[in-house]
């Protein structure tokens, strides 16, 4: 398997195809899941002549399952290891919800040179939890909740996740797709029960505001407004205000999972912003 190692000695999973000397496209994969959420991505890009570009997070997929380093910054640094052993220029990356925000803390704290476009979908900046000074955020007890039902019984939690409102299937008429929800599950519950409950505190409580300020390269959002998962209002809407370069593109009456619902939809707006 593809493997680096970080410098604090984390075994980080990537998937690296397409050709070498094509630009690369680099894909940040939402809590609790991994690279493989981005099949319909990967295949798309690659075939489109892109290099594509996925890692697992450390605690997630195939990574190491280590104790500590759940957080944003070192996520950030992570990638930065993957992208500087790969050697990646020019690169676009594109992140979704708790990827949202380690795509935005990387090009923002190392991306340097080496970043041409940033691309948010359902992604959690600025910050999520409701405090003093984000009085419109989600209140703690929505997360603590989350810890509680991971830590009380993961399998279940992630399969009502997976079942309910990440793609929407709670909504009347949704018709659920077996096989997005076993995927999910499959995917969440390959990672590490520890590496997923401190996950929640980095994607809940990290404040990106300076992150969004400094970001100066195009930046496409992309945000569906039945978003149950990161709500829209608190989350893009307010983004695309912070960024120097931002545009936002919304979809109706879709979920927080478009990217796995409608990848024709996500590929071609993703295809048009990477080329225009």
């Amino acid at each position: 398997m593809p493997i680096i190692t970080t410098k604090d000695g984390v075994d980080i999973f990537f998937k690296d195809w397409g050709p070498k000397d094509a630009q690369p496209i680099v894909f940040h994969h939402g809590w609790p899941l991994s690279a493989d959420d981005w099949d319909a991505q990967l295949l798309f890009f690659v075939a489109e002549g892109f290099r594509v570009v996925a890692h697992d997070r450390r605690g997630h997929g195939r990574s190491a399952q280590v104790s500590d380093g759940h957080d944003i910054a070192h996520y950030a640094a992570d990638v930065a290891a993957v992208v500087s052993h790969l050697d990646l220029r020019n690169a676009v990356h594109v992140g979704h919800s708790t990827g949202g925000g380690e795509a935005l803390a990387y090009v923002a704290r190392h991306g340097g040179d080496r970043v041409a476009k940033l691309v948010l979908i359902g992604a959690v900046p600025p910050l999520l939890v409701k405090t003093d000074a984000n009085p419109d955020g989600l209140p703690i007890q929505v997360f603590d909740g989350f810890r509680k039902a991971l830590a009380d019984n993961r399998a279940q939690f992630y399969l009502d996740v997976a079942s309910g409102p990440f793609y929407g299937y709670n909504r009347p008429g949704a018709q659920a797709s077996e096989g997005v929800v076993q995927n999910w599950w499959r995917q969440g519950i390959a990672g590490g029960a520890k590496p997923h409950y401190d996950g929640i505190k980095a994607f809940s409580e990290t404040d990106f505001t300076d992150d969004l300020k400094s970001v100066d390269i195009p930046v496409l959002l992309l945000h569906s407004d039945d978003d149950q998962i990161v709500p829209i209002d608190i989350s893009s809407r307010k983004a695309v205000n912070l960024l120097k370069n931002g545009t936002l593109k919304v979809y109706e009456n879709l979920s927080h999972g478009v990217a796995t619902t409608h990848p024709d939809l996500v590929n071609a707006d993703i295809l048009a912003f990477i080329r225009g």
